[in-house]
């Protein structure tokens, strides 16, 4: 296989353009950096639940990982460090990048009967605590991920690398409003949670009311409080407002998580990882 070297070539200015979100919107394709990304990737391609399109990889990376070269049905290039660097926006790339076809996720794919548990994000701005969440609502077993209007563009190349794969497990549909959302989850009787430090709501509380449920006990007071096991959509806000008004109106309940320490508070995606699988062992106890 020919090598390709020079990183003005026309297929590589192409492909850096996805680093843009114009350049994603326009070609309806995001990049995938990185040997564990990739691999999700590829294993999701080979499944047919998602479409690889082109895979651009060192000749030492494929050597020391041929699985990341996929099968036949690839569109494979050997390309070398500089054109390697040139489609990515790190530092120091890892060796292989993809570029991958934006999945045609629906709200009515994610927000369906059936599903139990839902991350929805609110405004989230930082690339990472985005991929944390992801990453921690496919962790726990969620059924998909809703971005709210204004949350960062969960296939921006660092928001992709930061979940590490995870993006390619389970459904996410971007750009939704409010309204959209609180209809949705209505008709498919789905609780809105909001993860809220000023909640009047404790999140322990709500556990220990789990547990009790588990052993065929009902806590005082569990009956006027929202449980656990029901299937549920878990609101995370903005790293530096929180929820809005009207995000915390569209929510059951407004739940916080107790600070033992001096800590003023958690970040958001530390303060999800929490409620995902506070929700998780308690429907997994119902069932």
């Amino acid at each position: 296989m020919e090598i390709m070297s020079n990183p003005h070539a026309d297929r590589v200015r192409a492909t850096a353009r996805l680093i843009s979100s114009a350049g994603r919107r326009k070609a309806g394709s995001f990049l995938v950096e990185g040997p564990q990304a990739v691999r999700e990737a590829v294993r999701a391609h080979a499944a047919g639940r998602a479409q690889v399109q082109e895979l651009f990889i060192t000749a030492e990376r494929a050597e020391r990982e041929p699985e990341l070269m996929g099968g036949p049905d690839l569109h494979r290039h050997l390309v070398t460090e500089e054109v390697l660097a040139a489609l990515t926006d790190t530092v120091s790339p890892q060796g292989v990048v993809a570029r991958c076809a934006l999945p045609q996720t629906s709200l009515a794919d994610v927000v369906l009967p059936g599903a139990g548990l839902i991350a929805v994000l609110a405004r989230v701005q930082d690339p990472g605590n985005a991929g944390t969440i992801l990453r921690a609502a496919d962790a726990a077993g969620a059924t998909g991920v809703i971005a709210l209007s204004g949350t960062v563009d969960l296939f921006s190349p660092k928001v992709v690398r930061s979940t590490v794969g995870s993006l390619f497990h389970l459904p996410a549909v971007t750009g939704v409003s409010l309204t959209e959302l609180g209809s949705a989850l209505s008709g498919v009787g789905i609780t809105a949670l909001a993860a809220d430090g000023y909640g009047d709501t404790d999140l322990d509380v709500l556990q220990d009311d789990a547990a009790a449920r588990r052993v065929g006990v009902t806590a005082k007071g569990a009956a006027q409080r929202v449980a656990l096991s029901a299937p549920t959509a878990w609101l995370f806000g903005n790293e530096g407002s929180g929820l809005s008004d009207e995000e915390l109106a569209a929510c059951r309940a407004r739940v916080a998580i107790p600070l033992y320490g001096a800590a003023e508070s958690l970040n958001v995606g530390t303060a999800a990882t929490l409620c995902l699988y506070a929700s998780a062992r308690a429907q997994r106890g119902q069932g």
